[in-house]
C-alpha cells in the first residue's frame, strides 16, 4: 500500500537541505464540510455517543476573545448543534469518557481558556447531546507561578489511565522553558459535583523555537505526543507515575514539512495498531503525515518512517482529530476531523475514503 514515494528537498532544522524520503500524497475529498465556527476556528475533538455512533458530535473552539469565543458542537452532518459563547479565546479542545463526577461516570470536554489562564470543563449529556459547564469555581487555573505568555493555556489533550480510570489533563502553554514545558493536572471532583485540577507533575523538553500547541495522548498504549512545531514530534510515557515518566521516548519527524507541525491525532485501529496524525500546515492545502501507531517490530517508540501523505484541500489547518470508531453509515471506519482556515470550519473525512485512495496507489 505504502510503495509509491518520491524525494522531496525540505530545509532541516537550520536551513540545511536534506533529501527525505515521503510517499506520494493521496488526495481525499472531505465528506462534510461544517458551518462556520464564526471567527476562527481552530480545534476540533469527537464524542462518540455510547449507544448510538450516528449521534455522535464534533466539538469545535471558535478561538476569538470575549464575548465571541465558543464552544461550537457539530452533528456529524455538519450543523450546529449548540454554541457555548463567553469564552475568552479557547484554543484547543478535548474529550474524554467516565470522570467519577457526582457519584457517577460523566463524559466530558474541556477547553483551554487563554485569556483567562484557565481550563473550562463541560459535561456531555448522553440524552440530549448538550454540554454543559462542570468547572469548579467557573474554571480551573493553570500554569499558576509562570510568567508572561508562559502563564496562557493553549493546547490540551485528555488521558484516561486504564488501571484505576483517573482522568488528566496535559496542558501546553503559549510560551514555556526548554525543560518542564507541560503542565498534568488530575481532575477530580470537587465534592459538589463540579471539576477541580490538581496539579502532578511539569514534563517535555523543547527546542526553543518556535512553539507547542498540539499534544495527543494514547489511552490505549499511555503515550503522549506534541508537536515542537519548528522541530519535530516529542514522545513521553502519559501516566505521570510510571517509573520513566520524565523519560522522552522519541523525538522524530525532523523533517519532511513545509510548514509548522501542528495538530496531532491518534487513528487507534485496533491491537495496538494504526497511525499518529500530524498536521503539516500549508496554506490553500494541508497536508497530514501518517506515522505508524505502533513503531516497529524491534522498536515500539521508532515512529521514524512517513508510511502515507494525505492532502485534502483545507486551508493552514491547525486542530485535528481521528477516530477509527464506525461513526454510522456515513464513517463506517471512522474519520478524521481538520480545522480549515479560510472557510473558519471544519472538515471530516471519512476514512474509508482515505483507505481507498491509499489502496489506488
Amino acid at each position: 500500500m505504502f510503495q509509491t514515494a518520491r524525494w522531496i528537498s525540505v530545509c532541516a532544522l537550520a536551513a540545511a537541505a536534506a533529501a527525505v524520503w515521503l510517499p506520494e500524497p493521496v488526495r481525499v475529498q472531505p465528506a462534510v464540510t461544517t458551518e462556520s465556527a464564526g471567527d476562527d476556528a481552530d480545534d476540533p475533538a469527537i464524542w462518540i455517543h455510547p449507544k448510538d455512533a450516528s449521534r455522535s458530535l464534533v466539538i469545535g473552539t471558535n478561538k476569538a476573545a470575549a464575548p465571541r469565543g465558543a464552544l461550537v458542537v457539530y452533528g456529524l452532518d455538519g450543523k450546529v448543534r449548540q454554541r457555548i459563547e463567553g469564552l475568552d479565546r479557547p484554543n484547543n479542545v478535548d474529550v474524554e469518557y467516565g470522570l467519577k463526577l457526582g457519584g457517577r461516570r460523566a463524559d466530558i470536554a474541556v477547553t483551554t481558556e487563554r485569556f483567562q489562564k484557565r481550563l473550562r470543563v463541560f459535561r456531555i449529556d448522553e440524552k440530549t447531546g448538550m454540554l454543559e459547564d462542570v468547572s469548579s469555581g467557573g474554571g480551573i487555573p493553570v500554569l499558576e507561578g509562570r510568567e508572561g505568555r508562559g502563564r496562557e493555556p493553549m493546547g490540551i489533550a485528555l488521558y484516561r489511565r486504564p488501571r484505576d480510570g483517573a482522568v488528566f489533563a496535559i496542558v501546553a502553554p503559549k510560551e514555556g522553558p526548554l525543560d518542564g514545558y507541560l503542565e498534568q493536572y488530575r481532575l477530580l471532583d470537587d465534592g459538589t459535583g463540579k471539576v477541580k485540577g490538581v496539579k502532578v507533575r511539569e514534563f517535555g523538553a523543547f527546542s526553543g523555537a518556535g512553539e507547542i500547541e498540539a499534544v495527543a495522548v494514547d489511552d490505549e498504549l499511555g503515550y503522549v505526543y506534541y508537536a515542537d512545531e519548528d522541530t519535530g514530534l516529542r514522545k513521553y510515557h502519559a501516566d505521570p507515575e510510571h517509573p520513566l515518566a520524565q523519560k522522552e521516548l522519541a523525538l522524530f519527524a525532523r523533517a519532511g514539512y513545509q510548514g509548522n507541525r501542528e495538530g496531532l491525532a491518534i487513528y487507534a485501529a485496533g491491537k495496538g495498531k494504526g497511525y499518529l496524525i500530524s498536521t503539516d500546515q500549508v496554506k490553500g492545502n494541508s497536508r497530514y503525515l501518517l506515522y505508524r501507531r505502533e513503531g516497529t517490530a524491534a522498536d515500539p517508540h521508532d515512529h521514524s518512517e512517513v508510511v502515507a501523505v494525505i492532502e485534502g484541500g483545507a486551508d493552514s489547518t491547525d486542530g485535528i482529530e481521528a477516530t477509527a470508531r464506525p461513526l454510522g453509515r456515513g464513517f463506517p471506519r471512522g474519520m478524521l476531523a481538520a480545522m480549515n482556515s479560510a472557510g473558519k470550519n471544519f472538515f471530516f473525512f471519512n476514512w474509508a475514503d482515505v483507505e481507498t485512495a491509499l489502496g489506488r496507489r
